[in-house]
């Protein structure tokens, strides 16, 4: 498990640094939302990754399940996919990517490539690797993690769609017509 665990941390921490790299390449901002509209969102975000990654020496953490081969492997996969799908709609987007909740100059409603599948793609990737994460830690900690994780991208997913709506107009439609995060289920 724990080998499994090691590759796991190697591949967020890869598309970490990436991550953080690639903010440079954005359009500045013309408008944003007030960071207070979703900083208990980012909050619930960093909690969840923090318990998925981390031990809580203190509490009684049970290993859930074994974790062998096929699980092992089948997770690491289900994180590489997941992280490659959060870079597809990062790139898909292009200089309209902001960490935040902002509107770029030019900015519209992209509803193709990977925003035609789901609404928040990058969500959906990280969301994904993170249970996957959480399946080779087996822990109800990580599990929880993942959970909040989810949760903290979903509340922030609502403020942007209000957001963008205000901003740009027709992302009711789009909303209508594609799902939130994840993929065939609105």
């Amino acid at each position: 498990m724990l080998e499994y665990f090691r590759v796991a941390a190697v591949l967020w921490a890869l598309w970490l640094l990436s991550w953080y790299a690639a903010a440079l390449w954005r359009s500045k901002p013309t408008v944003q939302a007030p960071r207070g509209t979703y900083r208990a969102q980012f909050v619930v975000v960093v909690l969840g990754f923090f318990l998925v990654f981390n031990q809580m020496p203190r509490l009684a953490q049970p290993i859930l399940w074994p974790v062998g081969d096929v699980l092992g492997w089948s997770m690491e996969g289900v994180i590489v996919a997941g992280i490659l799908f959060a870079w597809w709609a990062r790139i898909y987007l292009g200089k309209l990517w902001s960490g935040g909740i902002e509107r770029m100059a030019e900015h519209r409603v992209v509803d193709s490539g990977p925003y035609a599948v789901v609404r928040h793609p990058i969500y959906t990737g990280l969301i994904a690797a993170a249970f996957a994460t959480a399946a080779i830690r087996a822990t109800p900690w990580a599990l929880l993690g993942a959970g909040l994780f989810a949760l903290g991208f979903a509340l922030k997913a609502k403020v942007e769609e209000r957001f963008l709506e205000a901003e740009l107009g027709g992302y009711d439609a789009y909303r209508a017509r594609v799902p939130m995060i994840v993929p065939f289920v609105r």
